[in-house]
């Protein structure tokens, strides 16, 4: 198996209890709390500024023109369409002002500092990948999805050739560059993807606790 195979295999048990959650079958189905959907997405959206920064880590220290170019319009996207659900769902759902994180926000902040900081390529693919692959996971299993434009939007942000496209291209570099690379930055990489299984985990379940 490749790295990023191996990545998967490693934190299954994490995986499929964050793909599976208890979010995620509401969302799918239309019957996710507004108090539930408004909790998530205000700290989310705190996501959004290092997000960003850590794709612009991403396109600094690539080391082949092509990646660097698909992470720059990845990037455009994020601060373009997903800026804009952002904006319109915490509108409509009344959310107003900064949330104050709560602690898997705070962990998964720190945790993409940590890997824009450390200028490492490597780094910064294995957390962007656990945050576009376990998504795309979840959003793009069969089923129908809601009308309403709040839950679907969400799910369609996430899944489609496009984007199943951006997480191949995560997948392709991620191996590439463990194949690479030195033992100590291998597991730095593997250490940076379980914790941020971890995180996405808990990111789950700290939507439902008031």
């Amino acid at each position: 198996m490749s790295f990023s195979d191996d990545l998967r295999a490693a934190t299954a048990p994490t995986w499929e209890a964050a793909t599976g959650h208890r979010f995620v079958d509401e969302l799918r189905s239309g019957t996710l709390d507004d108090a539930v959907l408004a909790r998530y997405l205000a700290q989310d959206a705190l996501f959004l500024d290092r997000f960003v920064a850590l794709l612009g880590a991403a396109v600094a220290h690539a080391d082949r023109t092509e990646p660097r170019m698909a992470v720059a319009r990845q990037l455009g996207l994020v601060a373009g369409d997903e800026d804009d659900y952002f904006t319109r769902a915490l509108a409509r759902l009344g959310v107003t002002g900064t949330a104050e994180p709560l602690p898997p926000t705070r962990g998964f902040l720190a945790l993409m500092d940590d890997a824009r900081r450390s200028a490492s390529y490597g780094q910064v693919l294995a957390v962007l990948l656990v945050a576009e692959w376990l998504y795309l996971d979840w959003a793009s299993r069969p089923g129908p999805v809601p009308d309403d434009w709040l839950h679907r939007e969400w799910i369609d942000l996430h899944r489609g050739p496009a984007f199943a496209a951006w997480v191949d291209l995560l997948r392709t570099e991620t191996d590439r560059v463990a194949a690479g690379a030195d033992a100590a930055t291998r597991d730095h990489m593997a250490a940076a993807f379980t914790r941020a299984v971890d995180l996405e985990l808990a990111f789950f379940d700290a939507a439902y606790r008031d």
